[in-house]
């Protein structure tokens, strides 16, 4: 029976790949990823999550990849209705393509899917005082997309476990676009590395300690 399902699922990945020869579904080319993104959908089985004020509701800017293979991701959060930029650092696992990062628990993660110029699909995993939760996230290079590829990520999500309840379209709220290569998103910032951070500007410290204990609060 697993074996049937896993003929079927590669049958489905070979049929939409066929459509578009650029999806690239494994060895990923990591340097065709940097540059610029943007948030298009959001999805979790823990809800609360990427609802407003979760954790995990952050709006990519930018990923750029490093001298030493790790990540590192540009967001934009809303903290007390402020656009806040927060920076993480990713490293690389012993697993070939896994990335991993402290905030609000362990997290790692990897790409299931992408079109280099066009989108990327990615599957995170969140484990936080022994409870384990999925996200999902689809970025593209531009403010939006097709249906067609939302639809795409929606059927990735149900095969994930994932109802299309707990999937939110960013498109339709405040992504914090205005702060995008804005100076004056520097006014309040939080970098992660190595599970540790650093947080400069008007941050409460009782929010930004949830997200991540190890941190230095800078004026």
């Amino acid at each position: 029976m697993k074996l049937l399902l896993l003929c079927l699922g590669l049958t489905l990945v070979c049929a939409h790949n066929e459509g578009n020869p650029d999806v690239v579904t494994s060895n990923f080319d990591m340097s065709k990823i940097s540059g610029e993104w943007y948030s298009i959908l959001l999805a979790s089985d823990m809800k609360e999550m990427i609802e407003e004020n979760g954790s995990m509701r952050v709006f990519v800017e930018s990923i750029q990849v490093l001298y030493n293979s790790s990540l590192s991701f540009k967001f934009h959060m809303k903290v007390n209705g402020e656009c806040t930029e927060i920076s993480f650092i990713c490293d690389k696992t012993e697993e070939k393509g896994v990335y991993s990062v402290e905030y609000d628990g362990y997290n790692t993660f990897h790409i299931i899917e992408a079109v280099y110029g066009d989108y990327l699909i990615l599957y995170l995993t969140n484990v936080k005082d022994e409870e384990e939760a999925q996200v999902m996230e689809l970025y593209a290079r531009k403010p939006d997309l097709s249906p067609k590829l939302k639809e795409r990520f929606r059927k990735l999500c149900k095969k994930n476990g994932i109802t299309k309840e707990n999937i939110l379209d960013l498109t339709k709220v405040d992504r914090c676009l205005q702060a995008r290569g804005s100076n004056d998103a520097q006014a309040s910032r939080l970098v992660m590395s190595d599970g540790k951070g650093v947080a400069q500007g008007p941050l409460p410290s009782n929010t930004i300690r949830g997200l991540c204990p190890k941190i230095t609060i800078k004026p």
